[in-house]
């Protein structure tokens, strides 16, 4: 079993507070890793309807079941039980007794904040990062990576990635938010997820996308709500403080898996992907995952961001460190162009607070420093972030 980077959170906050909750999209590997920190506590998974039905009709006596505590799977199935658990708490003061994990963060995260607030650690588990599985990707292209994402099942298994995320999307993305957003026509559906796909690193234009579907941006908001809460998607904000400039001000949208995206603009093979259209934005999607993926694991909030003015000078990363930003340019391309440094010149010159260091990362593999800007080769995106974070 590869070994998580958020484990060493998990297990440190198992020691300081009560309830963990531990979420993130499906199939990320959450179940086996709880299963895997906590072997002694037993294990009892919500998908189960016969689970759902004891906690619906006797949830003192399934909590009274396990007097230690548990691992309760998929809790969103059963939120009405998070209100026992907050009143066995009170009588039983034990530090990581319950281990919950949820997929739907929407939904999940409000029923606990209301029923456990400040008795609740919550940490949010990604696929697989490109640090947790370098030994398997080693001798891999980057388009063979960017075309299999990181989903742990697809790794370990050696599954085919067009096959294992048609699986994902029928399973889980269709019947699962379907249920939510109560979509009654498939195909439309269908079609919002692909339309998403092919605006992967494009500045959101709700009108645009409604208008190709014919519905309203109103209900895209919805949908797009319950993608980004379920972990599909991901919205890069716009970094706007502190520059005296106009500015877009709309985020950026991403998915966040790119064998997700992948399957859903229709690539079937890695041999693909370096020719398709959207390929400099798959980069880009894996490269502001990645980092995303960093910041979680060490159970932080991601200060992450892009900046675009109105005429077009731009930098796909700004990270806010403190009362500083670092910027971060990310390129497809294996040879360095100086053309690839405007953007970051162009937020240290206008900037109006302290720009601590300029960074790109390319699709080569050496590191060095050109012109005053930091080179980082995919492979070594957690380098980066650790140097960005004073590690």
């Amino acid at each position: 079993m590869i070994k998580r980077a958020i484990e060493k959170k998990l297990k440190g906050f198992a020691k300081q507070y009560p309830v963990i909750l531990l979420t993130g999209p499906r199939q990320s590997g959450k179940t086996t890793l709880c299963r895997s920190v906590f072997p002694a506590k037993p294990y009892l998974n919500f998908e189960s309807l016969e689970n759902q039905e004891f906690a619906e009709k006797d949830p003192k006596g399934l909590l009274e079941k396990y007097p230690d505590g548990a691992v309760f799977d998929e809790i969103q199935r059963c939120p009405q039980l998070l209100s026992y658990i907050q009143v066995r708490l009170e009588e039983h003061k034990k530090k990581g007794m319950y281990i919950l994990t949820g997929s739907q963060n929407l939904l999940l995260l409000r029923s606990v904040q209301q029923s456990l607030a400040g008795r609740v650690a919550i940490l949010e588990l990604l696929p697989f990062s490109l640090d947790e599985i370098r030994g398997k990707i080693s001798g891999h292209s980057i388009e063979q990576v960017i075309y299999t994402g990181c989903f742990p099942g697809v790794w370990n298994e050696k599954l085919n990635p067009t096959e294992a995320m048609r699986g994902y999307v029928r399973t889980y993305v269709e019947r699962d938010l379907r249920q939510i957003i109560n979509v009654k026509n498939l195909s439309t559906f269908q079609k919002f997820l692909k339309l998403c796909a092919g605006r992967i690193g494009q500045i959101l234009n709700l009108s645009s996308i409604g208008n190709d579907l014919g519905i309203s941006h109103t209900t895209i908001r919805e949908w797009l709500s319950v993608l980004e809460a379920s972990y599909i998607i991901y919205l890069l904000p716009a970094y706007y403080k502190n520059l005296n400039k106009r500015l877009v001000k709309s985020p950026k949208l991403y998915f966040m898996d790119t064998g997700l995206a992948c399957y859903l603009l229709g690539i079937e093979s890695h041999k693909h992907v370096s020719q398709y259209p959207l390929y400099g934005s798959l980069f880009e999607n894996l490269i502001v995952t990645e980092m995303l993926k960093y910041f979680y694991d060490d159970a932080r909030n991601a200060p992450l961001y892009f900046f675009r003015d109105k005429i077009g000078n731009e930098v796909d990363l700004v990270i806010e460190r403190s009362q500083d930003i670092v910027g971060v340019e990310v390129k497809a391309g294996r040879t360095i162009n100086s053309e690839w440094f405007k953007g970051l010149n162009y937020l240290s010159k206008i900037a109006k607070i302290n720009v601590l260091s300029g960074h790109l990362v390319y699709g080569g593999v050496d590191t060095f420093k050109r012109e005053g800007i930091h080179i980082w080769p995919y492979s070594q995106v957690k380098k980066l972030y650790l140097s960005i974070e004073g590690h």
